[in-house]
């Protein structure tokens, strides 16, 4: 009786979970070269954190927890690929290329939700690095650092309650009840092999990729109603932040914690199986038990990131990114074609190629 292997089963999930609704939308393609995202978007984003800041107005030493990572020297991924969504499908739309109030304020909030998982998840991992510099944890300690994140996610939430669209609430509250969730999938593990990469990919999902589909989705809703417009732009979100996690799950093996502004290898150290080791596990089943005991044991982080770099896991879990920017492109190709539309484009290759 045939059974597939583990590459087989995953294309097969990727086909099923990624394979994109029938849109009437015109595909139209444009010639010119892709301007940078990051330049296209900086007038949108020059005063992000400064405007974050003013949400969080309160008492000194609450307002220095919270402000510790609102010092401009984040990426800012996230809403940077909110305002070029937002100008993309406000072109597409028949409108003026400018941001909506509301849309600027999806692409405040989305770094807000991002920035409070990052102090709880810190607090959950007992980290003590997070962007090249000491945690809010190890600064001020746990209960400090579990405040500070209610209360990021709290000014975040009365800044979604002013945009006065309950469709745009419902949508970004199941950004939280994601984070939440994919946290709880993350504790723990699935024995089927199987499975275990199906659990992976849906936790991917909730933790990282959830937030940019949805607040992609929520800057569609504000300017266009047509259901397919919004699935386009959640598409565009849910793949590219798929490929990101995928990609850095890639750097956990490959990058120096010079570059990550984190220590390597953290994923093994926390128990995590990401990708890499799941496909290392069809070459070296000795992985399994490790995977199972979540490497807890005298020598199993280095002879799981051995079996991983004599594997090809690395190799499996880039492609499976690249397949996902392939269906972001493939799905924000059907957008009237813009200068955004196109930096959103060549995003997807930034986010493979990046090495931190």
């Amino acid at each position: 009786m045939y059974c597939p292997n583990l590459r087989e089963l995953v294309l097969s999930f990727w086909l099923l979970y990624s394979r994109p609704q029938s849109c009437c939308c015109r595909k139209i393609h444009s010639d010119a070269k892709p301007k940078d995202p990051f330049t296209l978007a900086q007038r949108d984003l020059t005063s992000l954190y400064d405007d974050i800041k003013k949400e969080l107005f309160v008492s000194k030493e609450l307002k220095s927890l919270c402000d510790y990572y609102f010092d401009g020297k984040g990426k800012a991924i996230r809403p940077m690929i909110v305002v070029l969504m937002a100008r993309a499908l406000n072109i597409h739309s028949n409108r003026a290329g400018d941001l909506l109030p509301g849309q600027r304020a999806i692409a405040m909030i989305s770094e807000m939700i991002h920035t409070a998982s990052l102090v709880h998840d810190d607090v959950i991992d007992g980290s003590d690095k997070r962007r090249g510099k000491r945690t809010i944890n190890e600064v001020w300690g746990e209960r400090k650092a579990i405040l500070a994140g209610d209360f990021i996610l709290s000014a975040a939430s009365m800044a979604l309650a002013r945009i006065g669209n309950n469709t745009v609430v419902k949508v970004l509250s199941q950004v939280i009840e994601d984070l939440v969730r994919g946290e709880f999938m993350q504790l723990g593990s699935k024995e089927n092999e199987n499975e275990r990469f199906k659990h992976y990919l849906e936790k991917t999902f909730k933790k990282t990729a959830s937030l940019i589909a949805n607040s992609c989705k929520a800057v569609s809703i504000l300017v266009n109603s047509d259901p397919e417009v919004h699935e386009i732009a959640f598409q565009y979100g849910k793949n590219v932040g798929i490929a990101f996690q995928l990609v850095d799950d890639v750097l956990d093996f490959t990058s120096g914690a010079s570059q990550m502004g984190k220590p390597t290898a953290a994923d093994l150290k926390l128990g995590l199986a990401t990708g890499p080791v799941l496909f290392a596990c069809q070459q070296f089943p000795e992985l399994h038990a490790m995977i199972m005991r979540r490497f807890s044991s005298k020598g199993d982080v280095d002879r799981a990131w051995q079996y991983v770099l004599q594997s090809d896991g690395v190799q499996q879990t880039t492609y499976l990114a690249q397949r996902y920017c392939q269906e972001a492109i493939r799905q924000l190709s059907m957008l009237r074609p813009s200068a955004e539309r196109d930096a959103l484009i060549r995003l997807t290759e930034m986010v493979l190629t990046r090495d931190k």
